[in-house]
């Protein structure tokens, strides 16, 4: 399991029924659910700045959460609905799902990169380029992994680092069918802009022509 699960913590929410949750509203708070995994639905209230901030933070529906209720015990759930105001587009009530061990959900896993040092491209001056510094991976509840670990110690300059050339964890497969590259290794700057200009002085240069007489 990732070590770095996130928290979010709730309410209680002893009241059921639409007036229960216009009162949450008016005192700033979201309405919730959270149901699964073999016990019974939970109605609770989320602080409403809070959830905002981690909408705002992107891949809400994707992430793992510790959820934190006073007087219960932690479980971890994973968002799978987020209903919102059709003119605000606020959110107005959120549904959470309990997981198992045994669950499987898709993640964004984050991606170390190692072999820097190593990578011949870099030791001439190529610059390392991420261009997924997260893969979402499909894996159960139970063996999230933390990273996933890269090497890039034999790219060259021009070379791509794809999702095929890493070793996943055991269980756990890319959401997405084709192999994707997930950093590369470009020539720096300086290089580039010398061979543009290589280039346009090449263009430059006069054509000679050739008179018939002196051929």
């Amino acid at each position: 399991m990732a070590g770095q699960t996130p928290d979010i913590e709730a309410l209680a929410r002893t009241g059921t029924g639409k007036g229960a949750a216009r009162q949450a509203r008016r005192d700033g708070l979201v309405p919730g659910v959270v149901y699964g995994g073999g016990e019974e639905p939970v109605s609770i209230n989320l602080p409403y700045n809070e959830l905002v901030k981690k909408l705002k933070a992107g891949r809400f529906l994707s992430t793992l959460f510790n959820l934190k209720v006073e007087g219960q015990e932690d479980v971890r759930v994973i968002c799978r609905s987020v209903q919102r105001d059709v003119v605000k587009d606020l959110p107005t009530h959120v549904d959470f799902m309990r997981l198992r061990r045994t669950s499987r959900v898709s993640l964004f896993i984050p991606v170390e990169i190692e072999g820097e040092e190593e990578a011949p491209g870099i030791k001439k001056g190529g610059v390392l380029t991420m261009v997924r510094p997260e893969v979402e991976l499909r894996c159960t509840a139970g063996d999230i992994p933390e990273k996933i670990t890269a090497s890039v110690a034999d790219l060259e300059i021009g070379d791509t680092l794809t999702i095929s050339m890493v070793d996943l964890p055991k269980g756990t497969r890319a959401t997405i069918d084709r192999d994707f590259v997930i950093a590369n290794i470009s020539a720096p700057s300086g290089l580039v802009a010398a061979a543009d200009e290589d280039e346009v002085d090449a263009d430059e240069v006069p054509a000679i022509e050739v008179d018939g007489d002196d051929a």
